[in-house]
């Protein structure tokens, strides 16, 4: 008996993941993922309609599926003196979520508090918008300021050149413009949490899980002010822990020593990745971490002044941070193992 209950829940899981995707055909879909035939998906579908988990459009020939939201609601808050995000969580939040699992609720709770606060703390504004919703497949966060623009004042703070120097350095973690009452983790912790994370403010954008080309940061509606949006599943078994623990040293004492950096976000503009300028900015601030993965998702090559610089001058000038690279393509890989052939 159990197998066939597992069966079941794995197919009512793959329709709610999937069907914001493929709406029209959803039942194709999994009747291919399964390789059961569509009346038994139907059947599955059915009970979830029933349960109020999704809405059918449609006749029966064109019939499109959509989550039904369990929840969408949103509320303003005056960011004066005195505000505390954990009542925010307590009091206005939590109390509108649906049941969920253990691990995804102490995920929701840590990234609303972080997020808040970071709007009380830095945001130099006065209001605060927020908005949940959740659906029986995801649960997502949108949280809006009015304040001074997040990229705006680590330009501001941090003596920036440019306004998309900023979207880099806050990339790489262990950033605050407030040292003596926050240790710069909170952002990079959350954006790790959540299945996806976006921070957006003055025209731009910065996607913390995706940095293809069609991602990076350009134009968008947001004028002035921080936007944030978070979303994760419903049904994610990731856990705190586990974000924590992949960031820690190696003897697991929470201390934050490793980081992903999207090398990507190191051009502006349409520039490619060639100097030992644009390296040194990409490097900036690195010395903090113990252990660096350079994500080269997104670039198709980088020059040698570049490379050398990192994989062979800042790799010999400190030994004691290891760099590694992730999704490198052929031609940088080449270059960085030539980088590195020169190492003494």
């Amino acid at each position: 008996m159990r197998k066939p209950r597992q069966r079941s829940i794995q197919i009512r899981d793959y329709v709610l993941e999937n069907v914001s995707a493929h709406p029209a055909d959803i039942t194709a879909q999994t009747a291919d993922q399964f390789d059961i035939s569509r009346p038994a998906v139907l059947r599955h579908i059915h009970k979830l309609l029933d349960e109020g988990l999704l809405i059918a459009h449609g006749t029966t020939r064109d019939r499109r599926y959509e989550l039904t939201l369990l929840v969408d609601d949103r509320f303003s808050i005056g960011l004066s003196p005195g505000v505390e995000e954990d009542k925010i969580w307590r009091h206005l939040v939590r109390p509108l979520l649906r049941e969920l699992s253990t691990n995804v609720l102490s995920i929701c709770e840590y990234g609303l508090n972080e997020i808040t606060n970071n709007a009380i703390d830095h945001s130099e504004g006065t209001d605060l918008e927020i908005r949940v919703q959740q659906s029986a497949a995801s649960i997502d966060f949108a949280l809006a300021d009015n304040g001074i623009g997040i990229f705006n004042k680590i330009k501001r703070d941090l003596q920036l050149g440019e306004l998309r120097e900023a979207i880099l350095e806050l990339s790489k973690g262990k950033l605050t413009t407030d040292p003596d009452r926050h240790t710069g983790e909170g952002i990079f912790f959350v954006s790790k949490m959540f299945d996806s994370f976006v921070v957006a403010s003055e025209g731009l954008h910065y996607a913390a899980n995706d940095i293809r080309d069609e991602n990076l940061p350009r134009a968008d509606a947001s004028v002035g002010g921080t936007e944030v949006a978070m979303s994760i599943s419903a049904l994610s078994n990731r856990t705190l822990r586990q974000v924590f623990d992949r960031y820690a040293s190696e003897d697991f004492d929470y201390t934050f020593s490793k980081t992903e950096v999207p090398v990507a976000l190191a051009k502006l503009g349409s520039e490619n990745l060639v100097s030992r300028s644009q390296a040194r900015r990409l490097l900036t601030r690195l010395d903090e971490f113990k252990s660096i993965a350079l994500d080269f998702d997104g670039v198709e090559s980088i020059g040698q002044p570049f490379a050398d610089e990192i994989f062979r001058v800042y790799a010999q000038n400190n030994p004691e941070v290891e760099i590694t690279t992730v999704s490198a393509n052929d031609e940088v890989t080449r270059m960085v193992r030539r980088a590195r052939s020169g190492l003494r």
